[in-house]
């Protein structure tokens, strides 16, 4: 049995990197993260050029119909990057959302404007730093009509639309309307910005039935909690081998700090803990292609080892480099910023633990 990718996604993988390597420097990231702008319009142009918003979209949307896999691909390469744009909020977690649960007149109106580039979605559940439960939502919708609140929200200013979570009911809302207001929030990640944004009496359509939002929000998180994964895979590996690197041009005691154990023994634990997350996520790549009935517990697993390798290589490259590591002028923390952010994007450690004993418990019990 072949678990590798194959070659034209081996090509596409490398077509990202290269553009990427190229045109999402260290210093685009830092310039988005010193600056006020929403992301790094340039990088997002020349994705939307190689068609990368598109790749999942079926072919009738505008999109390029590929499989899960070739999505999984290039979320690696952007999350290796800490790349600042909208990938995880607009390609994966919007652009899912109306395959999962959209109206054909709703993928015929969005899907194209995504697959071009010309939209940028997003999704917006959270009412504050409290885990979004349906007992604490207080958002609401009814009669066309959206109200609330919804703080933080990835990219909320960047986006043209927002999926929503009212109640419990998942909502479809252009922002692009007087009854929006969107107002900057700050968080551990300047690179990747995040709103407030407030409705009043926003007009809105729902994304699937009413009451479903809860149910559909579970299924699309785990499609999204594989290609967020692979983000992690590729940002890990990243912090991993800026960590060697340096490990291996710094000196201390006239030695370089790469043959010392302890420094040994750092890089190490970051490579077991990389390849275990990277195992965990090609069984959900696998499971998400072929829509195995394992996708729950597999994208809970891929999840749990992806954010703890990730949070795990980034700490490890900042002790790594020492005192410089904690400096403002060292790119150590792109990386851990970037870690600490997806950790929470789709709920936190600790829920997805919960939900893979939960998963586990009915899987024994059926």
């Amino acid at each position: 049995m072949n678990f590798d990718f194959s070659d034209d996604q081996k090509l596409l993988k490398e077509q990202v990197r290269k553009f990427l390597t190229d045109k999402c420097s260290t210093k685009v990231v830092r310039r988005v993260l010193d600056g006020n702008e929403t992301h790094a319009e340039e990088v997002w142009k020349g994705l939307v050029e190689l068609g990368v918003p598109g790749v999942g979209i079926p072919e009738e949307y505008g999109g390029l119909g590929l499989t899960p896999l070739e999505l999984c691909v290039v979320a690696e390469e952007i999350g290796r990057a800490a790349a600042p744009v909208p990938f995880d909020s607009s390609v994966v977690l919007a652009t899912e959302a109306i395959k999962l649960a959209g109206s054909e007149a709703q993928k015929r109106k969005w899907l194209p404007l995504l697959a071009s580039g010309e939209a940028i979605g997003t999704l917006a559940v959270a009412e504050g730093p409290q885990p979004p439960k349906p007992r604490n939502v207080t958002t609401t919708f009814g009669n066309g009509y959206l109200n609330g609140r919804k703080v933080p929200v990835a990219d909320g200013e960047a986006a043209t639309f927002a999926v929503v979570m009212a109640k419990n009911s998942l909502v479809l809302v252009d922002l692009a309307q007087a009854a929006v207001t969107r107002k900057r929030v700050e968080t551990i990640d300047p690179a990747r910005k995040h709103a407030e944004l407030t409705f009043n009496g926003a007009s809105a359509e729902l994304l699937g039935g009413e009451g479903e939002g809860w149910r559909l929000l579970e299924r699309l998180h785990d499609a999204a909690a594989v290609y967020f994964a692979f983000a992690q895979v590729g940002g890990a590996e990243a912090a991993m081998w800026m960590a060697r690197d340096y490990a291996l041009q710094r000196y201390a005691f006239g030695r370089l700090i790469g043959s010392y154990q302890a420094i040994k023994h750092k890089l190490a634990d970051c490579y077991v803990k990389l390849e275990l997350a990277r195992s965990n996520a090609y069984y959900g790549a696998m499971m998400l292609t072929e829509g195995g009935a394992d996708l729950p517990l597999a994208a809970a697993a891929a999840r749990i080892a992806a954010t703890e390798a990730y949070d795990f290589a980034a700490k490890e490259n900042i002790q790594t480099h020492g005192g410089i590591g904690f400096t403002w002028e060292a790119d150590t923390q792109f990386h851990y910023r970037r870690s600490r952010v997806m950790a929470l994007a789709i709920g936190g450690p600790m829920a997805w633990k919960d939900k893979l004993v939960t998963r586990l418990e009915q899987k024994n019990a059926a």
